[in-house]
């Protein structure tokens, strides 16, 4: 049965913190002082007060604990009870208009139990309002339940005094039995819960991370809910430990419940119908709307949640939208996009630029000894309709899936890939450097479209959104490799020839490079791709292998120009006693979206487990001094890359007459990439099946718009012009 409990009417509105847990020398309102900064000075209510209230069909408990502004408006409050002690601001006559909800300020048909609410608060019948300070200009229609706890967390991994460990919030990321769990805190970064979930062998890190959440927050008991200035809150449910921010606009949610809901005037968040929200924190400026349920959670800033979506134990990063889509034990960075409603993900660590095709399965086969295993993919994922992926599986960045089901784990190293489950020959096909040689508008595109998108005000963390960026040319160094050894491996199998171990690298980059009409002819395989005994066939790689070498040049001469346009060197010596010929291709990671060399990392590691960095906040500042480092990081990288793949192993090496061979180069392959863009998307203006939707090609532009129109296609053709004009200029200079 209910365990029901009766006490005095006196008591309602007070006790709010149980006495043991009230410091000495203090009493029930000490944190709610504490936290009401509204500044008003409030006063008791006149008897002429009193009796306008109660002639309005008021009542309270106590007269005496209800204390009003001096500019408190009397006939402005009809029809509500009070309990406890309640503290109103000014009420002035006039009314509210917000999306055409209009409501006269004043408090109507409502009860309200030990509340602090600032001026100009228009509220009408909300059935039940407990602990809440309330901000200016809030309006609040036709809400069932707003209440604090004493023991409230607003969606934080805290516990308050006297409670048991076991009522913790954990979100259980990346893998779904739990072993890779962190404690949510407001003002969680993506990359705080990737170190948090990723290094689980550093004990000592862990141990600090949970200190430092810890501190992050008091033990105390008695805070009480807070509603920011401006917000709207119409036709809601019940919201229960919630702290919502200004600028809010909530309506028709089902359950809100321990939430901390960020919003300001820059970046309002808005959450709408059906909505049911626990154990979360959501950042600013995000949209969550229709049916949406969410469980121990964290949505980063501007990002959205629509259509019925559910995420559950998952961080979601900036500037990311799911719709329809269930996700579950997942971590994801930046610049995600989920849609359709039989899209499914669960147990993953996506790392940004990502996006899930309909009916794309990530794991969940529920036939295995265990829980599901894990999914790892770099920046640039995309799996396309239909796919079903199994566990454990790792891709590279800007790796494409084609459609079908692919029955073996799978360990796909090379980036900018195409995978293909050939059924046909019961082989996996891999296509090194697809999206350059076949789909180079929608790789252009999507770097320019996420960079547009990234509306945060707060950028601490500074998004890597370049295709080619350390992460990536890292990653085509080493598959350059795996195809000098996969190619030497298929001309050592077809003449029946051993070739030593000490020789394959040698041996495969002789045939690629040179004799490249040889290697083409060759069936190259890959291994340790795919957990099976079938074939990996590599196609298309000599071409890749082309293709790699290229983009690492285009690299490398980009940074290096962008390099001469900071530092504006006046001549050659200047500009060769500028380059840092001392720079070694450092291997790095994807912190949350931010690209880090490890060796910052490793140090910011080691200042975490000594005690060197104490807190969030510290580990926060050195994001954003890495962020300031990064253009220098990134062109010292670039340059070790370039010298790397141009040979230039020592300062002497790097003469006038390499510097213009390297512009040239680069300038020759921004052309070619700037043609593909072109070319691309005119498959889609000329392909028949594409067409034969249209009567006329007047029908046809009036629907998709004319391909001399295209403003992408037309910015990339600026853009290589602007880039070729400048190679020219530099060359002239440095004659």
């Amino acid at each position: 049965m209910n365990n029901i409990g009766k006490k005095p009417i006196s008591e309602l509105g007070y006790n709010f913190i149980p006495k043991e847990y009230i410091p000495k020398g203090k009493n029930e309102y000490y944190l709610r002082n504490i936290q009401n900064r509204s500044g008003i000075k409030y006063r008791k209510l006149t008897a002429h007060e009193i009796e306008v209230l109660v002639k309005n069909d008021n009542s309270s408990d106590d007269w005496n604990k209800v204390l009003v502004s001096k500019a408190f408006n009397p006939q402005l409050v009809k029809d509500c009870k009070f309990y406890g002690l309640v503290r109103i601001g000014k009420l002035e006559p006039f009314f509210h208009e917000f999306n055409n909800l209009r409501m006269q300020v004043g408090l109507y048909n409502s009860t309200i139990i030990s509340c602090d609410l600032g001026d100009n608060v228009a509220l009408d019948n909300v059935n039940y309002i407990s602990h809440y300070i309330i901000g200016n200009d809030v309006m609040l229609a036709n809400v069932n339940e707003i209440c604090t706890t004493s023991h409230s967390k607003f969606g934080n991994g805290i516990i308050k005094e006297g409670e048991n460990e076991s009522v913790r919030i954990w979100m259980e990321l990346c893998n779904e039995n739990g072993g890779r769990s962190v404690m949510p805190f407001n003002g969680m970064q993506p990359g705080d819960a990737y170190l948090w979930a990723k290094y689980r062998d550093h004990d000592k890190l862990m141990q600090k991370f949970r200190e430092f959440t810890e501190k992050k927050f008091d033990r105390q008991r008695g805070y009480y809910g807070k509603i920011g200035d401006r917000t709207v809150i119409k036709n809601c449910g019940i919201l229960k430990d919630v702290w919502i921010g200004s600028d809010a606009y909530l309506k028709g949610a089902n359950k809100l419940k321990n939430l901390t809901i960020n919003s300001s005037p820059e970046e309002k968040t808005q959450i709408g119908e059906g909505c049911e929200l626990v154990n979360g924190i959501i950042g600013f400026g995000c949209r969550i709307f229709y049916g949406v349920k969410a469980v121990r959670f964290i949505l980063a800033s501007n990002s959205q949640l629509k259509y019925g979506a559910r995420l559950i134990n998952s961080y979601l990063g900036d500037n990311s939208t799911i719709s329809c889509c269930e996700v579950l034990n997942s971590l994801i960075f930046p610049a995600h996009e989920q849609h359709h409603n039989n899209s499914f993900l669960c147990a993953a660590l996506v790392m940004g630029q990502s996006n899930m095709a309909a009916g794309a399965t990530i794991g969940s086969n529920h036939n295995s000894r265990g829980a599901d295993g894990e999914l790892q993919a770099e920046r640039g994922f995309w799996p396309g309709l239909c796919v079903s992926l199994k566990h454990n599986s790792k891709f590279a960045t800007f790796t494409l899936i084609a459609k079908g089901d692919y029955p073996y784990e799978l360990n796909i190293p090379v980036p900018f890939s195409l995978i293909r489950n050939d059924e046909s020959k019961d082989q996996l096909t891999v296509m090194p450097a697809y999206w350059f040689m076949y789909n180079m508008y929608a790789l252009g595109r999507n770097e320019k479209k996420y960079a547009v998108r990234d509306i945060r005000t707060d950028k601490t963390q500074e998004l890597e959104y370049d295709f080619l960026a350390p992460d990536s040319v890292n990653e085509i160094f080493d598959a350059l490799q795996l195809l000098q050894k996969f190619t030497a491996n298929a001309f050592a199998k077809k003449v029946k020839k051993n070739i030593a171990e000490k020789d394959l690298y040698k041996t495969g980059a002789q045939l690629l490079d040179h004799t490249p009409e040889t290697a083409d002819k060759l069936e190259i395989l890959a291994e340790g791709f795919e957990n099976s005994d079938r074939k990996v066939q590599l196609v298309k790689a000599v071409r890749a292998y082309r293709i790699y070498k290229e983009l690492v040049m285009y690299y490398g001469v980009s940074q290096l120009i962008r390099f001469i346009d900071r530092n504006k060197p006046g001549n050659w010596q200047d500009l060769k006693q500028s380059l840092p010929f001392h720079s070694r291709r450092e291997t790095w990671r994807n912190i949350g979206g931010q690209l880090l060399p490890v060796t910052p990392l490793d140090s910011l590691i080691k200042n975490v487990e000594t005690g060197k960095i104490r807190n969030w906040d510290e580990v926060h500042h050195f994001y954003i001094k890495c962020s300031k480092l990064y253009p220098e990081q990134k062109f010292n990288h670039a340059f070790a890359s370039l010298a790397e793949i141009a040979n230039i192993r020592k300062p002497e090496d790097f003469t006038k007459k390499v510097f213009r061979k390297l512009i040239l180069q680069a300038t020759d392959t921004k052309g070619w990439m700037t043609k593909e863009v072109f070319e691309s998307r005119s498959k889609d203006y000329f392909n028949e099946f594409r067409k034969m939707m249209y009567g006329s090609q007047k029908e046809m532009d009036s629907v998709i718009g004319k391909l001399s129109d295209n403003t992408f296609i037309a910015q990339q053709q600026e853009e290589y012009s602007g880039f070729k004009n400048r190679a020219h200029e530099l060359i002239r200079q440095f004659q």
